[in-house]
Order: structure tokens, then sequence, then C-alpha cells
């Protein structure tokens, strides 16, 4: 592994193109677009206020900023830096914003859910959606770019609507049968809309495009309900986390649950590699004048991986069921881009990450980390995984073993989240204030190496 120096960002604002050419980050008002080989800034924009939101188009010629505070959306050309626009939504303000799938049309939500509005950037032309629902997951694109599916809510009840992404017409719009809906999200093949409920009520609705309800889903009543949903890549299964700290899988097939994942406080599966990091804080031999080594890098706690025997006792938070949103449940969980494995973090162990293999069916690692686990990505590519805690170190797995590193930069650093590069020859890590590219050579077989050991 190789480390970048540190540079600066503001609220972890920081993007890869899709081509992979090119890494946007934001420090406060101005856009740095810098080349991801050398890290050299290619284009410096500056916008008229602090930038909340970055999103580039599918087609990476175009950057646009969300300026929520104004009400505005600042659009940027890598082609011709000379070109720009900019929208304004004026007194209806802004609160999302988000690129079609073609790369000329933009997506501009005003303050409460008023509307939608389509701008063009080919034609100037504009267009206006009515009564989108004002929840978190409200509009999703398909995967193959034709569809764009809309959540909406009239008269006190919940409805869908298809548009095309071509002509932005109407061509289905349908009743949905929740009580408050959460959230709607394509599967990658485009195939099926999946619509679930609110947390009170555990309901789970897979449409077809012309509308017709495939199925319907409830694991249990009168309780808290899901958290977290997502699909595998190859569209064959459906991941829904709850509150109840399962995680169940459907299949494509009759929508019924094939398998439920349990959390339990204590492992005892043998068949799984359980790695608990360990900690220690004496002071590291150092051959040099110890007079140009920084004191706190000596009493630095040092880290590594300790294969666990069964049974081994998992740490556990008891979150205060006083609050709104408690810590409980399934609230991280993800697939492998190969649909091998998928990894879930519960709620109220924040500590540990669990990895499943999906053709066992079957607990595969356990990793009890020494801080809560903050951020958890799968590489776009290979079959491996990069988490941290909050540290100044970077956490990895795949099916050889797992690694720790820590990263060997000046001052202070601790990583609070990451990004993989479209390629995953690369891990952006984030801090509070701070960023640096963390270059990847063949970290499987160091990880085969640690395990050995």
């Amino acid at each position: 592994m190789n480390f970048s120096e540190l540079f600066r960002q503001s609220n972890q604002i920081c993007r890869f193109s899709p081509d992979g050419k090119y890494l946007a980050s934001v420090v406060e008002f101005r856009l740095v677009i810098r080349d991801v080989d050398t890290f050299q800034i290619q284009n410096l924009f500056s916008c008229m206020d602090t930038i909340q939101h970055v999103e580039w188009s599918a087609d990476s010629q175009f950057i646009l900023c969300g300026l929520y505070k104004r009400g505005l959306v600042q659009v940027w050309s890598l082609e011709q830096p000379e070109w720009k626009c900019k929208i304004d939504e004026g007194s209806a303000g802004l609160c999302d914003v988000r690129w079609s799938p073609d790369s000329r049309h933009i997506l501009t939500t005003a303050d409460f859910h008023l509307r939608i509005t389509v701008w063009s950037l080919v034609t100037k032309s504009v267009s206006y959606i009515r009564y989108p629902k004002q929840c978190q997951n409200n509009i999703d694109f398909s995967a193959d770019g034709k569809y764009l599916a809309l959540a909406e809510r009239r008269d006190c009840q919940d409805f869908i609507s298809i548009f095309a992404c071509n002509t932005w017409e109407l061509l289905k719009h349908f009743e949905s049968s929740t009580d408050d809906m959460a959230g709607l999200r394509w599967s990658p093949d485009s195939t099926v809309l999946c619509v679930w409920d609110n947390a009170l009520n555990y309901l789970v609705l897979l449409y077809s495009l012309d509308g017709r309800c495939l199925s319907k889903f409830s694991a249990y009543e009168y309780a808290l309900g899901i958290k977290t949903l997502t699909w595998s890549p190859t569209s064959q299964f459906l991941a829904l986390g709850s509150y109840d700290e399962k995680l169940r899988l459907l299949n494509h097939v009759t929508w019924k649950t094939i398998t439920t994942f349990s959390h339990p406080e204590t492992v005892n599966e043998t068949s799984a590699v359980v790695y608990k990091e360990v900690e220690t804080r004496t002071p590291q031999p150092v051959k040099s004048d110890l007079t140009d080594i920084p004191t706190a890098a000596l009493f630095s706690p040092q880290s590594r991986y300790e294969v666990q025997s069964a049974p081994v006792k998992v740490p556990v938070v008891i979150p205060d069921t006083n609050k709104a949103n408690p810590r409980r449940g399934v609230g991280l969980t993800a697939f492998s881009k190969d649909c091998k494995y998928m990894y879930t973090r519960n709620d109220n162990m924040p500590h540990t990450l669990w990895i499943w293999d999906i053709q066992k069916l079957a607990l595969c690692a356990v990793i009890i980390q020494a801080a809560p686990i903050k951020h958890v990505e799968w590489d776009p590519l290979k079959t491996r995984l990069a988490l941290c805690t909050g540290v100044n170190k970077l956490y990895m797995w795949s099916p050889a073993g797992s690694l720790c590193v820590e990263v060997p930069v000046e001052g202070t650093f601790q990583v609070h989240a990451l990004k993989w590069h479209p390629d995953g020859g690369s891990l952006l890590l984030l801090g509070k204030d701070m960023m640096c590219i963390c270059y990847l050579n063949n970290v499987s077989s160091e990880a085969e190496d640690v395990s050995a050991d």
C-alpha cells in the first residue's frame, strides 16, 4: 500500500468521476477537480456560496453543485471550462438535485417537496412533476436508464408514477397499498420495482413495469419493521434488514424467504472465522534519533487482528428505547460485486461486522473492532471490502484473510469515511476536513500472510 499526502476537503463531499479519471472535492465554495493518477489540479471552479452537494453526470463530462441555502444549482463542464450553467429555483427553494441517466437533464426538488422540476441543458426547456412524496427514497432511475419511478402522495394516499426518461412522458400511474411509503428501488435488471412501508409497518411490495403487484411480503406485525433494504447485483435476492436484529433473504422466483440471518450475542459457529482487533499501547522500539520522532507517534496504539476460537462474545450496546430511531436492528448491509458474500452490521452491536457466504447461506466471518464501525464498502470489482472506525487506520477483509494498516501521514488524521475508485485500484480516505488516497498493490496476498500468522 502507498498513501498520498493530505489534502483539504469540506464535509466529506468528494466524488470519483464514473470513468475514474478525476476526483472532485469541495473546499467550502470551491470545487476542485484533480487527476486521479497524479493528484494534480485540473480545474478549479468557484461557486456563489457554500456547496452542499456534488454529483457527476453519467458520461463524466459535467458536474453539478447544489447550493441548497441559496436555492441554486451550478453546472460546470470539464471539456469546456468556460461553459457554465446556473439553475435558480427562486422562492420555491431547493432540497435535492440529481442528474438524469442521459447526462443532459437535471432534476431539482423544491423545499417541502412541493414539486420536481426537470431542466434540459440542450433545449433549455422546463417540465414540472407534481405531488412528490416527502420521503428519503422517493425517486429512483432504473439501471438501464429508461425509466423513472416516483413516489407520490395525493389525498392521503400513496401512488407510484413511472416516466420514460427519453421523453418524460407518464407511462403508468397506479395506487400503492402502503400506509406511508418509505421508499422505492428498482432491481438491477430494471424489471421489478420494490416498494416498502415505513418502520411502523413491515410491508414490502414488488411491482412489474405495468403496475401489477407481483408479491407482498410481511415478516411480522405490531413491531418496528424494515430498517434497510438492498438488491443483489444479479437481482436474484432481495435482502431485508429489520429492527428485530435479523436479515431476511427473498428469492426472485417466489419472493419468499429462503433464509434468515440472525446476530446472536455469542458466536458459536466453528466454521466461521472470528477476527478481533487487539490494541497495544506499548512504546515501539525506534533505532533512529528519538528527538526526530513525535511523542504521539511513539505511544500511538498499534493494532492487529487475532483469530478467536468459538464461542466468542460479541460486544452489545443497550439502545435507549425512549428516543426516536433507536440504535437497534440491521442498519447496514450490502452484497459483494460477484454476489458470493454480503455483510451486515447490527446497530446495537456497532463494533461487529458480520460477513455471510451466500452460496452456503451461512456465516463466513465475523470482524470485531475496538471502536464502532463507521463506514463499510465493497470493492467494485473484486471480492474484498474496506472499513473504517474513526481512527487513523484502514481495515480490509477478503476470503484470504483480514488486515489492519495505519495511515502513515503527518499530524492527526482519523478516517471517518472511504470510497473505492471505480477500478478498485485505490481508496479515498476521508477525515473530518482532510483526505488522502490509498493506492493498493496486492492486498489479497498481504491479508493471506496476516491470517496465516
